[in-house]
């Protein structure tokens, strides 16, 4: 469905990466790991994207997308937005969900690509399902990572959902993993892995890195789903 809208909320999650709410109509329907077109103006010009809602099908009063914001002609537009400013929402897309298909799902996540993540665990916790979920969230440093409040809050509320942090640059205070994602990682966090569905999503290069990851520990690609997030405009 198409619609016009006005921003309802804008909420810093990190020093570069800002989330923007919008009413959500109540016959809108989507379902956790989709996406949506959103237009919107800088002064006379209509710019348009598309994101992945970083908000849950649970959350009945406003939907949302996440973005870092870059040096691009629409991260520009967003740095000036407002709560008020104008929209136009063209929703849902997209096959990269879940809802409880299978019993054990490992997600991993790169940068601004956990945001599908953020909504398929909410969903997860929110309707209470019984598939465990293993989240591998890798940033640059502690500062970077996104929704790390609210992902913490998920995993004490849900005793089926594991959260792993992985930073490239820590601090002395960090005590989580540092580094990249690799197969010892998983073996480790996860031993049952060969009995998880992988969802992959992240900039082109590390879900490509990750898919032959994946591949190199024995799994076969259709226990894999990819969501390339091409470059940050």
């Amino acid at each position: 469905m198409k619609w016009e809208t006005k921003i309802k909320e804008i909420i810093p999650r990190t020093a570069d990466v800002a989330s923007y709410r919008f009413p959500r109509p109540p016959e809108l329907t989507y379902e956790p790991g989709q996406y949506f077109f959103i237009n919107i103006k800088q002064g006379d010009k209509e710019l348009t994207h598309h994101f992945s809602f970083s908000s849950s099908p649970t959350e009945e009063e406003f939907i949302e997308f996440t973005k870092k914001l870059t040096s691009s002609e629409y991260s520009s537009a967003l740095k000036t937005a407002k709560p008020g400013d104008w929209a136009r929402i063209d929703a849902a897309y997209g096959q990269f969900t879940f809802e409880g298909e299978y019993a054990k799902i490992a997600l991993l996540a790169g940068g601004i690509g956990v945001t599908p993540f953020i909504s398929i665990c909410k969903n997860a916790t929110d309707k209470h399902l019984n598939s465990k979920i293993t989240l591998f969230y890798g940033c640059r440093t502690e500062n970077d990572i996104a929704f790390r409040q609210d992902l913490e809050q998920m995993q004490k509320e849900n005793q089926n959902l594991k959260i792993v942090f992985i930073v490239n640059e820590a601090t002395p205070q960090w005590k989580g993993a540092v580094g990249l994602i690799t197969a010892d990682m998983i073996q480790k966090e996860l031993p049952d892995y060969r009995e998880n569905m992988f969802y992959l999503c992240g900039p082109p290069p590390m879900v490509t890195a990750m898919e032959k990851l994946i591949v190199s520990i024995g799994l076969q690609k259709e226990k894999l789903k990819l969501e390339y997030f091409t470059g940050y405009p």
